[in-house]
């Protein structure tokens, strides 16, 4: 467990990968994107059935529910009646990279115990600091992706989410796209070398999205799609999910903006969300990030437990998704 991470390897990677792997590579991805779990594995499973994975788990994250880089995270998540934990790389504020303290093996080491004693998962690693600092434009950049990966390998995660907040819209800076497409691509780079998958958020609409990732050209950088995007943009989230298609989905964030909860929130159609999901043979993580009630939004009981509960009522297995 006690894997060593380089806080920024400068010379040649740390997993080779030649023309025969980068093609079984992308072979598991696509089997992942049908359903296998081979993607979506990580060192602690939830529980299930004797055999079997479940088609869809539920997630939290741990910087919502106070808990960045905390252990406290995953009993946390237990109580809340989570499956598994997206542990955030940190702050960057001004920084050459994350203030991540799980660069350190004991550290790591700790959170793996944790995430095993209370059966809670590491479902992904996120890259939250991006929602405010601008991915387009920092010069160590490169760095901060390369921790962020050999965070998730020291961690047994197969998934990392990045953010294209603010400073980094494609909607509001068009202009950097350029810089966007080419970073992604060298991260994408390193993402099959490494055999893990970036799941990127962005504010184009989804059909705006696929071009994106098409001229990204990488299977190891897809689209993490969150519901709060489409409804804050006024698009359809069902529709917007079918033109992604599952060969584009790594990851969802099942949450919308603060107002409502996830039960009361009439402009989430979890039940046609999970048909649609279905149909189109997708399985994975569902991670809630926000949808507190804004009559009560520091009650993480009140909001979490409450989202939690319904996406697994909704997303509960049935015999027709096994």
């Amino acid at each position: 467990m006690k894997t060593p991470v380089p806080s920024h390897p400068k010379s040649s990677p740390a997993f080779p990968l030649g023309n025969c792997d980068r093609r079984a590579f992308v072979r598991r991805l696509m089997c992942a994107a049908a359903g296998s779990a081979l993607l979506f594995d990580s060192p602690v499973r939830a529980s299930a059935p004797a055999g079997q994975t479940p088609r869809y788990r539920i997630g939290v994250c741990d910087w919502m529910i106070l808990q960045r880089q905390k252990i406290r995270a995953f009993s946390l998540a237990a109580e809340l009646g989570a499956d598994g934990v997206e542990v955030d790389m940190g702050p960057l504020g001004s920084r050459e990279t994350f203030e991540n303290a799980l660069t350190q093996p004991e550290v790591r080491a700790r959170f793996l115990e944790a995430a095993r004693q209370h059966n809670v998962a590491i479902c992904s690693v996120a890259m939250s600091g991006f929602y405010a600092q601008s991915f387009a434009q920092r010069p160590t950049v490169p760095r901060m992706i390369e921790d962020a990966i050999q965070t998730a390998v020291g961690l047994g995660v197969r998934v990392l989410f990045l953010p294209l907040g603010v400073p980094s819209d494609l909607m509001q800076h068009p202009e950097l796209r350029p810089a966007v497409v080419q970073r992604l691509r060298q991260a994408g780079e390193r993402a099959e070398q490494a055999r893990v998958v970036i799941g990127v958020e962005t504010s184009l609409p989804a059909a705006e999205e696929v071009r994106l990732l098409q001229e990204i050209g990488s299977p190891a950088v897809r689209s993490y799609f969150n519901f709060a995007q489409a409804v804050k943009h006024g698009r359809d989230i069902i529709g917007e999910l079918r033109t992604l298609g599952r060969e584009h989905l790594v990851q969802i964030h099942a949450t919308n903006e603060d107002g409502l909860r996830l039960p009361e929130d009439p402009k989430v159609d979890l039940p046609g969300i999970r048909k649609t999901l279905d149909e189109m043979g997708w399985g994975g993580w569902l991670v809630v990030e926000r949808s507190r009630d804004a009559g009560n939004p520091r009650d993480l009981r009140h909001n979490f437990a409450t989202n939690i509960a319904w996406l697994k009522k909704v997303f509960a297995p049935t015999d027709a998704a096994r």
